[in-house]
């Protein structure tokens, strides 16, 4: 094997790549950058969802006020629509905690558990809310979540809480 010799131009030698900001970047005065920019004008209104003072950290939609029937039914719909298995788990902490080990890596409540057996097969969310009362039912003073399973790739999709008990 021979070695070669690096014979391109360097760093100014008016060879290589130049910089052209104007097309790299557009200018601020331009129609189309002023369409892409946020705003927070008089038109914006903001929502305060989450409170962080003892208030523990769920699952995505648990910063948002407690879920209607309506929009409980949505989610579960998209979940359907995406081919996922609707699964409900309760359990009475809510949130991985150490009580039996200190081990590193050791933490209880990691797993919730399972009400029934997941939906596999269900096509229609009234179904799934039907669980949903009944579970409430059984378990008034329990965290209860509803998960997606993936039975394609073999994974959960998504999850949200349903229920929070009152303090």
């Amino acid at each position: 094997m021979s070695a070669r010799v690096l014979t391109t131009g360097l760093a100014g030698s008016g060879q290589g790549l130049r910089p052209n900001s104007q097309k790299l970047f557009p200018t601020k005065d331009s129609i189309g950058w002023a369409k892409k920019t946020a705003s927070n004008g008089s038109k914006t209104h903001c929502m305060k969802t989450w409170n962080p003072i003892n208030n523990k950290k769920y699952e995505t939609l648990s910063y948002l006020p407690p879920l209607s029937d309506d929009s409980i039914a949505k989610e579960i719909d998209y979940m359907i629509s995406k081919g996922w298995i609707p699964c409900l788990e309760f359990d009475e902490v809510g949130h991985v905690h150490r009580s039996n080990s200190q081990m590193p890596g050791y933490y209880d409540g990691r797993y919730w558990t399972l009400w029934k057996l997941p939906m596999f097969g269900c096509s229609d969310p009234s179904r799934v809310l039907s669980e949903i009362n009944e579970c409430k039912k059984t378990y008034p003073n329990a965290y209860i979540r509803c998960l997606a399973f993936d039975n394609i790739h073999q994974g959960q999709c998504m999850s949200f809480i349903i229920q929070k008990p009152q303090q």
